[in-house]
């Protein structure tokens, strides 16, 4: 399961992320992936509890929390 989110600055959907993003849970209990693109543009994405968990147990991304 790769991560991606959407990219604001060229629009594209389904971008995946560069290196290793970070996992974030908010204040609502909510995950948020943050990251990079390939060039550099800052890119997050909501995703559900079980993704989250199951990406940082297969080392996709960094427990931010």
């Amino acid at each position: 399961m790769a991560l991606t989110a959407y990219n604001m600055k060229t629009k594209k959907k389904n971008v995946p992320f560069s290196g290793t993003p970070e996992i974030m849970k908010t204040k609502n209990k909510r995950y948020l992936v943050q990251g990079k693109d390939k060039d550099g543009n800052k890119m997050a994405s909501a995703i559900s509890e079980a993704n989250a968990l199951a990406a940082i147990k297969n080392k996709e991304a960094k427990k931010g929390w």
